[in-house]
């Protein structure tokens, strides 16, 4: 397999990266529900002290001008530049399991040769299973416990927890051809889709983190040390709940959302497809009334810091 050294450098003094680990990949930029692989990525960054063993290079992969760096203005003088960070790291668990850890950008530049340098590290890492995550915004109700898409071929994950199953054509991302690549190599993969409420898309959204990390355990083995998020998630779910018990016609539209998630799931559970039905049929409201509802509900309530939407 060809290397390319123009998009890549490999850390001097890295870790020493030891045989059959699992690989972990989080990668942002194209859509991410409830800020779900953002979050993530943080958690990894700042809970995990992931050590990097290949840098890519920022500028033979991004497009600077559409997405800007961030620069720090204090006062009267520039004090940080933030440059934007992919990277393939040696982390470990809560337990101290090591795992491979690729994060950051999703290049706009450069997929194949990315792909090429990642498959190549994997073989000489010997890398055990591949898996990703991302989230896309759905019509389905906060109130139930979230739900996955799985795709990949470890068949036993796939069985377990997708529960969408559509036959269908979509805007790539880099993982997708990651996974894509993994499984042609023979590599065990396992994409996992966060279905995350529509009408929480556009939050940070910790349930959806949690699920993800959940999943993430589920596929891995690994064990991540989840107290903070589950508060985080508790004190979110309150705050919405507050906002919906005070707006009927809110109320209503979750109300409507649940019947047809429960009825979704019900029929899978009778036929193992549910061929005859889809999470966007019927007369559920769509995300822009739910935001528009929303935006209308918090415009009645001057001076609310603690609004979600």
């Amino acid at each position: 397999m060809a290397w390319n050294p123009e998009i890549f450098d490999r850390v001097a003094n890295a870790p020493v990266v030891p045989p059959r680990l699992p690989l972990v990949v989080l990668l942002t930029g194209f859509t991410d529900a409830g800020g779900t692989v953002s979050s993530i990525v943080d958690y990894m960054r700042d809970d995990l002290d992931p050590q990097p063993v290949a840098v890519f290079r920022n500028d033979a992969l991004l497009d600077y001008r559409a997405r800007r760096p961030v620069i720090t203005f204090d006062q009267d003088h520039l004090s940080e530049f933030r440059a934007p960070r992919l990277e393939l790291s040696l982390v470990a668990d809560a337990l101290g399991q090591p795992f491979l850890l690729l994060s950051g950008y999703e290049p706009d530049f450069g997929w194949e040769g990315v792909v090429d340098v990642l498959l190549a590290l994997a073989d000489e890492f010997d890398v055990s299973t591949m898996t990703w995550v991302h989230a896309i915004a759905m019509p389905v109700p906060h109130t139930r416990e979230m739900t996955t898409t799985v795709s990949g071929s470890r068949a036993d994950l796939v069985q377990a927890h997708s529960v969408w199953k559509p036959r269908t054509q979509a805007p790539a991302t880099l993982g997708h051809l990651i996974e894509f690549r993994m499984s042609e190599d023979g590599y065990p993969v396992a994409g996992f889709v966060m279905l995350v409420p529509h009408y929480l898309a556009e939050t940070d959204f910790p349930g959806a983190t949690l699920a993800a990390l959940d999943r993430l355990m589920t596929a891995t083995g690994l064990v991540f040390a989840l107290d903070g998020v589950r508060e985080e998630h508790r004190a979110y779910l309150g705050r919405v709940e507050d906002q919906i018990a005070n707006n009927d016609e809110l109320a209503r539209m979750v109300e409507a959302l649940e019947e047809r998630f429960d009825s979704y799931m019900a029929a899978d559970g009778q036929t193992g497809a549910a061929d005859d039905q889809r999470f966007d049929e019927g007369d559920l409201p769509s995300a822009d009334e739910l935001a528009a509802e929303l935006e209308r509900f918090l415009a009645d309530r001057p001076g609310d810091d603690e609004g979600l939407f």
